[in-house]
């Protein structure tokens, strides 16, 4: 054959070319709606309270969905999320942390150094407050405002 015929030949196809779809939508409209005599009524499990972590209930974070939330979709369809793990929430447990007294103006933190640890950092310790870590929250106060922490009705860390 010839390239002017293939041309031709080509478009005539083009023309004459019935879409791949053309019946799919059509053959929904002659579909006669069905009555169900019983109605089906899908399982429908109970959902346990989902807390965040064992020793806290609610978000600590503006940004944080709660649990029962974020657990959602097809990714957790089929996951038993009584057996996955839910370690503690690292907020309630830093707060247990004592405060560690000062004399310094000013306390280094490093997390505890080595592999475990973070990049050292300046607390400055001069407010009558207590400072705590950025990145561990272990907190420090100035020895010279113990008296007036001891004195406040409540404190996020304890004083000992």
């Amino acid at each position: 054959m010839s390239t002017a015929s293939l041309r031709t030949l080509g478009s005539l196809t083009r023309r004459l070319r019935v879409p791949s779809r053309a019946f799919t939508t059509t053959a929904r409209q002659f579909e006669a709606p069905t009555q169900n005599s019983v109605p089906v009524e899908a399982e429908v499990e109970p959902k346990a309270v989902a807390q965040q972590a064992p020793n806290r209930v609610g978000v600590w974070a503006r940004g944080q969905k709660p649990r029962a939330q974020a657990m959602t979709g097809p990714r957790f369809e089929q996951t038993d999320l009584a057996v996955q793990p839910q370690p503690y929430a690292a907020i309630e447990l830093i707060h247990q942390q004592p405060v560690r007294w000062t004399h310094d103006r000013v306390v280094a933190c490093d997390g505890g150094g080595g592999p475990t640890g973070h990049p050292r950092i300046y607390i400055n310790t001069d407010k009558a407050e207590i400072a705590t870590c950025g990145y561990c929250g272990i907190p420090f106060a100035n020895e010279h405002h113990r008296k007036h922490l001891e004195s406040l009705p409540q404190t996020s860390y304890p004083l000992e």
